[in-house]
């Protein structure tokens, strides 16, 4: 195809709209109108006819001022992922981690303010938690979670803690911002996220990033186990290693 009939066939507006939901992926929080048309270099005017569009559509819902993705978007993905995505080849290396450790291995993504299941190997030791692709768990009490919060931009990150709801899941689970704060900065600055009975008893998971070629954050994996299995030391003795490795295989093709 030349350049002149590629010029044709190229539907600018639907170019621009895809961009607005990048965009919004991006911001799990949401988005007012004058932020995005500053973002996504567009008029006010244009920012809320795609706005606007993509709500009328079912991909974006409006409360108030703020703009956010709705869960229609996790359906369409959700299809996808249940075909040949990129997590079905990512689930071999998975399948070796949860082989390896006699353990699950899961992957998510960031959705508001919970973490979505996108792959899972399930582990052979069973835990209360029931989890499968599609499912729904709090970012701020869960090792994929932390580990995604940690990707977000600074301002991201304290909207996120400001305007989530946070409640205590167990007598470990931290609550308090500033502290939550600190264990996503220090989960940025290790490279992985350890999350110790804070969802629920007995369960520990660790977790690293996914990044994509331009060094952000898109999904993240992670290790469970149940905490009579292995102390925290051994969890970074033992299961990181398995993660980093895996992590690196799926980063050869994960990238956009």
């Amino acid at each position: 195809m030349d350049a002149e009939a590629a010029s044709r066939d190229h539907v600018g507006s639907l170019e621009r709209g895809l961009a607005v939901m990048e965009i919004l992926a991006r911001h799990p929080s949401g988005m007012t109108l004058t932020e995005m048309a500053e973002e996504a270099g567009l008029t006010r005017a244009g920012a809320r006819r795609f706005l606007l569009t993509l709500v009328a559509a079912g991909y974006a819902t409006q409360d108030g001022r703020v703009f956010s993705l709705s869960p229609r978007l996790l359906a369409v993905a959700r299809t996808w992922l249940g075909g040949g995505s990129l997590w079905s080849f990512a689930a071999p290396i998975m399948r070796a981690v949860a082989t390896q450790l006699n353990e699950a291995c899961s992957a998510a993504i960031l959705s508001g303010q919970d973490v979505v299941y996108v792959a899972r190997i399930p582990g052979r030791r069973i835990l209360s938690v029931s989890l499968d692709i599609g499912t729904r768990l709090p970012a701020y009490c869960t090792s994929m979670g932390r580990m995604l919060l940690a990707g977000l931009a600074p301002e991201e990150l304290d909207k996120f803690l400001h305007q989530a709801t946070i409640e205590r899941r167990t007598p470990k689970t931290v609550t308090d911002i500033g502290l939550l704060a600190e264990a996503i900065g220090k989960a940025k600055a290790n490279g992985f996220a350890i999350v110790d009975e804070e969802l629920e008893f007995g369960l520990r998971s660790i977790a690293v990033p996914i990044r994509d070629r331009a060094g952000g954050t898109v999904a993240a994996i992670n290790v469970s186990t149940q905490s009579a299995r292995f102390t925290v030391t051994e969890m970074e003795r033992e299961i990181l290693p398995a993660l980093l490795g895996a992590r690196e295989r799926i980063e050869d093709f994960f990238v956009v």
